[in-house]
């Protein structure tokens, strides 16, 4: 094979998520292109990491575009829905916040909400901005109801994602793909075969001697990257000085009431804990930096801090966050945590592994590895990791907590400038700058500036031609229907039960 053949034979290696999320997509988008073969390579002697089981809103389109019923797979995945995230006592110990997936209010002359709220603070109201937005509302609440197909009202129009069992969800994703044509080889690798004349990978090697031939190679193998590190010697790019958590785990135990609607992270002495529920039990883990508290101690305060009695062993997994300097190297695509790993930190282990599958079908090589292409795919990633990672680090950075080390060293550690302008900027006049490749909007980073406290010192002068009066009434008004919105809907155990619960 040269560099500008026809890609025919695609090979993944690896299942999970992060595998069968990408040959489910190829399998689908390739059903009208027979000659194209699909490879999952994966040994059930080795496990599987189990990447995420909090997603973002993007998971939903993923799941739609290859045809996948929403209900079905809920129910299958024991899924609960997902309206946002609780922090707590990431300011300070006793304060929560809650982030939403979707806008604040409802726009004014142009002007974003978040600038009506800060004037109406500028004239006395106190009210938080969480009390203009209906999913934080129904969070509260525990209720949970999809959104309408045609919303009465701007604020009305929400985004929610899911709590599902990550092995569910693979194995749901294996079915389908097996059932597409995709062949699954149950063998361990035991080598990689490179071309002599220019370093692309020719074919793995499986215990026994059979070798694989392919012409893509998708390397979902997980934080020791077989191909993309293993054999291609790409090198990996260090954010632990700016994302210092480098341990975690997990530890499932009985759910102890109605699942929420919603993500717990609640920060701890030496990182944070998440807590999120599921229709068979509660998920739950301890991601913290081991140069502040060892293994055993972290194990001993996860087991403490269960809601119900524990189901499994305690689970440790060790990374280092960062990402590939490369993404695309050679004839080898990484998804998942074979490409980077930032932390489980807001649920994008997921959407990465959906994103980096977007970007391989955008610039798919159907007439070969045309270099151009390939360098725009590693730009594009790259930089939608380096958005997200300064996403993350304003959770650290933004804190006011000085009671342990770690907290004092994130407060003070020095940070990117791509995110100290975004910071001055907001804390200028209320602006949020958004860049190409943003998978946080406007209303998420508002969220996490309001909540640790970082408020602009103006406001946009467009929100200024409302009278004083009016504004009040109007703002008194939005909450009320908001509140009575978020009441009216039904439990979030209702809505499961009525519509996906899972069989006993």
């Amino acid at each position: 094979m040269s560099a500008r053949n026809t890609v025919g034979h695609i090979v993944i290696v690896g299942g999970g998520t992060a595998g069968w999320m990408a040959a489910a997509a190829l399998a689908h988008f390739w059903r009208r292109h027979p000659h194209r073969r699909i490879t999952l390579v994966e040994s059930s002697e080795i496990g599987t990491v189990g990447v995420g089981e909090a997603t973002l809103p993007t998971i939903r389109g993923f799941n739609s575009g290859i045809g996948i019923d929403e209900l079905d797979f809920v129910r299958k995945t024991q899924a609960t829905f997902k309206l946002g995230i609780e922090f707590e006592d990431w300011n300070r110990v006793g304060e929560k916040f809650f982030h939403p997936f979707a806008p604040y209010g409802v726009k004014v002359n142009g002007a974003s909400f978040h600038h009506v709220w800060l004037r109406a603070r500028e004239l006395g109201e106190r009210t938080s901005l969480g009390e203009y937005s209906l999913p934080t509302a129904m969070a509260a609440f525990g209720h949970f109801a999809q959104p309408a197909r045609q919303p009465a009202a701007a604020f009305a129009n929400f985004a929610y994602a899911y709590h599902f069992d990550a092995a569910l969800y693979a194995r749901y994703l294996r079915d389908y793909s097996l059932t597409r044509g995709v062949l699954l080889v149950d063998r361990r690798i035991v080598d990689v075969s490179l071309r002599g004349s220019d370093g692309y990978i020719d074919a793995v090697v499986l215990e026994g001697g059979e070798r694989i031939e392919g012409d893509l190679f998708i390397d979902c193998s997980g934080f020791r990257g077989l191909l993309i590190e293993g054999s291609l010697k790409t090198g990996y790019e260090d954010w632990t000085h700016w994302l210092p958590c480098d341990r975690a785990v997990a530890m499932p135990c009985e759910s102890s009431g109605p699942p929420t609607p919603y993500t717990r992270g609640s920060a701890r002495e030496a990182g944070w804990q998440w807590r999120i529920p599921l229709q068979h039990r509660m998920g739950n883990g301890y991601v913290y930096c081991s140069r502040h508290i060892s293994d055993d101690e972290a194990v001993a305060q996860l087991k403490t801090r269960l809601e119900g009695a524990p189901l499994a062993e305690p689970n440790l997994l060790r990374f280092t966050t960062g990402r590939r300097k490369l993404f695309w190297n050679r004839n080898c695509v990484a998804l998942g945590l074979a490409g980077g790993f930032i932390e489980p930190l807001e649920s994008t282990s997921i959407a990465l592994i959906q994103s980096g599958i977007a970007k391989l079908l955008t610039f798919f090589p159907d007439d070969g590895f045309v270099q151009v292409d390939v360098a725009e795919a590693n730009r594009v990633m790259r930089e939608e990791y380096e958005r997200i990672r300064d996403f993350i680090i304003l959770h650290y950075k933004g804190t006011h907590r000085d009671d342990t080390p770690l907290w004092r060293e994130s407060r003070e550690m020095p940070i990117p400038e791509t995110l100290q302008h975004k910071i001055d900027l907001f804390a200028s006049r209320g602006h949020v700058v958004e860049y190409a490749g943003e998978s946080f909007e406007e209303a998420s980073w508002v969220t996490m500036y309001s909540g640790f406290g970082i408020l602009p010192a103006r406001h946009d002068p467009r929100v200024d031609d409302t009278d004083e009066a009016l504004l009040t009434r109007q703002l008194t008004q939005l909450r009320a229907t908001i509140h009575s919105a978020a009441k009216a809907a039904p439990t979030h155990a209702a809505y499961i039960a009525r519509h996906c619960a899972a069989p006993a």
